[in-house]
């Protein structure tokens, strides 16, 4: 899958410091090509949650943020997340005090 395909399926408009990003995400993350689809198929089920899978602005992973409102679609988004970590062997790391998690990459 190109850059420029994942940036779009992500909600981006793809340009040259985006795509240097994205190869850093792809670098940092063990397992980058294994997991990059599930990434995308989490990124398309948390949307009716109000979540999303979106490129860290401080650190070079993926960020999985939770911003629904409500307690029901929170848990929902949650439950898909803690779901695609167990399934496809992937690791978070939570992020103090926000409902915010970062892929770290696949845990061997």
């Amino acid at each position: 899958m190109t850059q420029e395909a994942i940036l779009n399926q992500l909600g981006y408009t793809p340009n040259e410091a985006l795509g240097e990003q994205l190869s850093r995400i792809e670098a940092n993350t063990v397992g980058y090509d294994k997991i990059i689809k599930h990434i995308l198929d989490l990124h398309e089920a948390l949307k009716t949650d109000k979540s999303y899978v979106a490129l860290s602005n401080s650190n070079d992973y993926f960020k999985i943020k939770i911003d629904a409102t409500g307690e029901i679609s929170a848990s929902d988004a949650l439950t898909k997340i803690n779901h695609f970590s167990e399934k496809y062997k992937v690791r978070l790391q939570k992020v103090d005090g926000k409902p915010t998690y970062y892929v770290v990459g696949f845990a061997s």
